[in-house]
C-alpha cells in the first residue's frame, strides 16, 4: 500500500497542480464555480473540510503524545497547547521563522530510519515482494486504508492546487506554463520517492524490531524503541521531539488546507488576512481539538482518523477527474486520454478498497 499510494499521490498531486497552474484557481474555487448541483457541491466541499479536521486531529494528538513523552503532560493538555501554538503560527506567519529547524529535525529522524534499515536484518527478497505484491491479512483493512489516507491525504490535494496557483502561471504564455508543469512534476516526483523510501524504512525497521520478536504494538511511544540501536538511550527523546515538530508542521498544513477549502467555497483564494480564510482555519482546528477530548485510545484514534481520509478520497478524486478533464474548465490543458485512463484506474482502485473496507466491517 505504501508503494501503490505513493504512485497515486504522484499522479493526483501533479494533476491538482495542473488545475492550479492552468486555471489560476484552486480545487475548492473550481468546485464552487463549476459543480452546478448544490448537493454535490456541498458534499465535496464539506467532506474536504472534514478531511482537514480529521488530519488536524491526528496531528494535534501526535503532538500531545510527544509532550507526554517529553514532560509527562496529560495528552489532552498537551493537545490544547499544540492547538494554541499552531493557531499562533497560522495567524502570525511566525512559522516561517522556525520552518528550517522543524524540517531539519524531522529529516534527521527520516535519515535515521533509512540508516537503521541497513542494520535491521531485513530479508530483502521478502521486502521486494512486499513492495509490489498485494496482500490482505485478516483484520488488516483498517490499517491498509489508514496507510492510504495518511499518504494520499485529500485535503493536501486541495492545498497543493492552492499553493501552486498562487503565482498565477495561467496569466503567463504557454511556454511558461509548460515549464512550470514540468518543474512541478519533477519536484513532486523527487519528494514522493524520498517519502516512499522513509515510509518503507519505518515499516521494515518496525517489522524487524517488533514483529520478528513477537512484540505487539499498542502505543505510539513504542516507536521510539526502533531508534535505540542508532541513537542510544536518547532515542525516545529525539523521537518525541521529531514527533512534536512533525505534528506542529502537519497541523499547520491541515489548518491552511481547511482555510483554503473554506475560502474557495466563497470563490476566494487562501489569504490568512481575509475573514473566510481565518474562519476556515478555526473551523478546522477547533473541532479537531474537541474530538480529542472524547478519544479514549489515542493509538486507535490515529489509525481511524487516517482511515476516514481514505473514505473521503474517492469524492476528491472523482471531482478532480471531472474538473481536469473538462475543456470548459481547463481549455487546451484538459487531461489527455492517457491521463484519463490512469486517473480512472486510480479512482476505481480507491473506490474498490473502500467498498472492501465497508464489507469487512472495518
Amino acid at each position: 500500500m505504501v508503494t501503490l499510494s505513493t504512485f497515486m499521490l504522484i499522479v493526483l498531486q501533479h494533476n491538482a497542480a495542473h488545475l492550479g497552474i492552468a486555471t489560476g484557481k484552486c480545487l475548492s474555487e473550481s468546485v464552487t464555480e463549476n459543480v452546478k448541483n448544490p448537493f454535490l457541491k456541498r458534499l465535496i466541499s464539506y467532506s474536504a473540510v472534514g478531511a482537514a479536521i480529521s488530519t488536524a486531529m491526528a496531528e494535534i494528538l501526535g503532538g500531545g503524545i510527544a509532550l507526554e513523552m517529553l514532560f509527562g503532560l496529560p495528552i489532552k493538555i498537551g493537545a490544547a497547547l499544540v492547538t494554541l501554538l499552531v493557531l499562533y503560527f497560522e495567524f502570525t506567519n511566525a512559522y516561517k521563522k522556525i520552518e528550517k529547524v522543524i524540517i531539519g529535525f524531522v529529516s534527521l529522524i527520516g535519515i535515521a530510519f533509512l540508516i537503521e534499515v541497513i542494520f535491521a536484518g531485513v530479508s530483502w527478497p521478502e521486502a521486494a515482494k512486499g513492495w509490489v505484491a498485494p496482500a490482505f491479512p485478516a483484520g488488516s483493512m483498517a490499517i491498509i486504508m489508514s496507510v492510504l489516507g495518511a499518504v494520499v491525504m485529500p485535503h493536501n490535494l486541495f492545498l497543493h492546487s492552492e499553493v501552486i496557483q498562487s503565482r498565477q502561471w495561467n496569466l503567463e504564455d504557454e511556454a511558461v506554463i509548460q515549464k512550470q508543469l514540468k518543474y512541478e512534476f519533477g519536484d513532486t516526483l523527487l519528494s514522493m520517492i524520498i517519502g516512499w523510501a522513509i515510509n518503507s524504512a519505518m515499516i521494515l525497521v518496525a517489522a524487524a524490531t517488533f514483529f520478528d520478536k513477537g512484540k505487539v504494538v499498542t502505543d505510539l511511544v513504542q516507536a521510539g524503541e526502533v531508534l535505540k540501536p542508532l541513537l542510544g538511550n536518547a532515542a525516545s527523546i529525539i523521537f518525541a521531539l521529531a514527533l512534536l515538530f512533525a505534528g506542529v508542521a502537519s497541523t499547520i498544513t491541515a489548518g491552511m488546507a481547511g482555510g483554503s477549502i473554506f475560502a474557495g467555497i466563497f470563490k476566494e483564494p487562501y489569504d490568512i488576512k481575509d475573514s473566510h480564510s481565518k474562519w476556515g482555519v478555526l473551523v478546522t482546528m477547533i473541532p479537531a481539538f474537541l474530538i480529542i477530548l472524547f478519544i479514549k485510545d489515542p493509538f486507535k484514534g490515529l489509525i481511524y482518523s487516517q482511515m476516514l481520509l481514505s473514505m473521503q478520497l474517492p469524492i476528491t478524486i472523482f471531482t478532480q477527474i471531472y474538473l481536469t478533464s473538462s475543456k470548459k474548465v481547463m481549455g487546451k490543458y484538459a487531461n489527455s486520454l492517457g491521463d484519463k485512463i490512469v486517473l480512472w484506474v486510480i479512482a476505481v482502485i480507491v473506490a474498490g478498497l473502500n467498498v472492501a473496507l465497508i464489507v469487512t466491517g472495518f
